[in-house]
């Protein structure tokens, strides 16, 4: 085990696979642990192997740059140093994969499961969307956090389909046999709804303890992928409810063009099942506003507690396109903070500055409480957070004293620009 990998130290190794072995580390510039995938050397120096291996780090390392979901775990980044190939990635503690609960005495209850293919889906969605198909959905690739949050790992294999990616696709039998789906097996056309059907295999597994397809062959596998229909969940046990039987026929159609076509229609679907699955899809949308505003520069000094604090004591608002944020001699005594879009700023009808996502306004309003000098407008669609006394005050102390010191020095950054510019003028 090597002690130092870059510049993080290692702790411990978590796992390993053919291709790499996972390592706990420690970054000592942010004081935080980390994972990170390390391919094998020996491997990469083999002239059969090598150039694939090569590829296939590459391949992965551009798939997760483009991800950003809180159901798939985060690759931060992609290093080659000499020998070491790496990729520096979330680590999550006492994390299990799916695999832990595939068999008959292990089993989680219904509910628990329909909610992590309901996740599942909507993240397979997100990455289908910007144009990464998994390729090797399987239950050791999907993780479960003690907080049991799902995360979905390991793109490695991955078939990007867009326009900034210009290499060559790894070619082959890609990813696990016993989850492939018939046209991945076939190495025919392959559409977003080959990562379906493999977790409809993944969903079968965690409810029956058994695998749908399973044989003792690799070519006994391939027809029973391509040809025989699994027995219903309901020959295993009697808490199936019959939409559930539909869902999962829908999932493992041996067509692909009777299949699932997005993983959003497959969620909604489940949802129906579960009336509560709409809550879950609320704090999903809460974690994706977190992770937008955790990367705005006016957050930067925040920690997790007091993002999470004033993402729920402050209003979220979204404004049109043509929309007026600020009227001109209003009363208004709200900051805003800009999450999504541009604003213009006016005055005598005049544009005067735009703003864009990370940007702040209306600081000396919300300060004074006098009535507005400019008007801001929305020149896109917009969505951002609206701050004023009263809703600060739902926040617990030490979120206040830190929003107001960061408030108090993007209002001194604000003022030295203008005096700046009035200097200039």
């Amino acid at each position: 085990m090597p002690v130092k990998i870059g510049k993080y130290e290692v702790i411990e190794e978590l796992g390993r696979g053919s291709m790499a072995v996972v390592y706990s580390a420690h970054d000592p510039f942010t004081d935080k642990n980390v994972a990170i995938k390390l391919v094998h050397a020996e491997a990469l120096k083999k002239e059969e192997t090598g150039d694939r291996f090569r590829r296939l780090f590459f391949n992965e390392a551009h798939a997760t740059s483009v991800l950003n979901h809180p159901n798939i775990l985060r690759v931060y980044d992609a290093n080659v140093e000499g020998d070491f190939y790496y990729l520096v990635m979330e680590y999550i503690q006492e994390a299990k994969t799916l695999g832990n609960y595939c068999k008959a005495n292990s089993l989680l209850p219904l509910r628990d499961v329909v909610g992590i293919i309901y996740n599942c889906a909507k993240a397979l969605d997100y990455a289908h969307r910007q144009g990464i198909i998994h390729r090797d959905i399987k239950p050791n690739n999907i993780m479960q956090t003690p907080a049991r949050e799902i995360k979905i790992a390991d793109f490695s294999v991955a078939l990007i389909n867009r326009d900034d990616y210009m290499e060559t696709q790894v070619g082959g039998l890609m990813g696990s046999p016993l989850y492939m789906s018939p046209e991945q097996i076939t190495e025919c056309n392959m559409s977003n709804n080959t990562d379906i059907f493999s977790l409809g295999v993944v969903m079968y597994e965690l409810l029956t303890g058994k695998h749908p397809f399973k044989a003792d062959n690799i070519n006994a596998i391939i027809h029973n992928i391509t040809r025989e229909t699994p027995a219903p969940l309901s020959d295993t046990r009697n808490d199936i409810p019959e939409q559930l039987e539909s869902i999962m026929h829908g999932m493992l159609h041996k067509e692909s063009d009777q299949r699932y076509s997005m993983g959003l229609d497959l969620a909604s679907d489940l949802a129906l099942i579960f009336k509560d699955l709409d809550d879950a899809d609320n704090e999903d949308a809460l974690r994706q506003k977190f992770e937008i505003v955790k990367k705005l520069r006016f957050f930067q000094s925040f920690s997790d507690v007091d993002i999470w604090e004033l993402m729920r004591a402050c209003d979220w608002r979204k404004y049109k396109q043509g929309e007026y944020i600020i009227k001109e001699g209003d009363e208004d005594h709200s900051f805003y903070i800009l999450l999504t879009g541009i604003v213009s700023v006016e005055k005598n009808g005049l544009d005067i500055e735009h703003l864009q996502v990370g940007d702040c306004f209306g600081e000396m309003g919300y300060l004074t409480k006098t009535k507005r000098t400019a008007s801001v407008r929305a020149n896109s669609e917009v969505s951002l957070i609206q701050v004023n006394a009263s809703t600060l005050d739902r926040a617990n102390e030490s979120t206040q004293l830190r929003f107001l010191k960061v408030f108090v020095q993007t209002l001194v950054a604000r003022l030295t620009e203008t005096t700046s510019v009035l200097a200039k003028a």
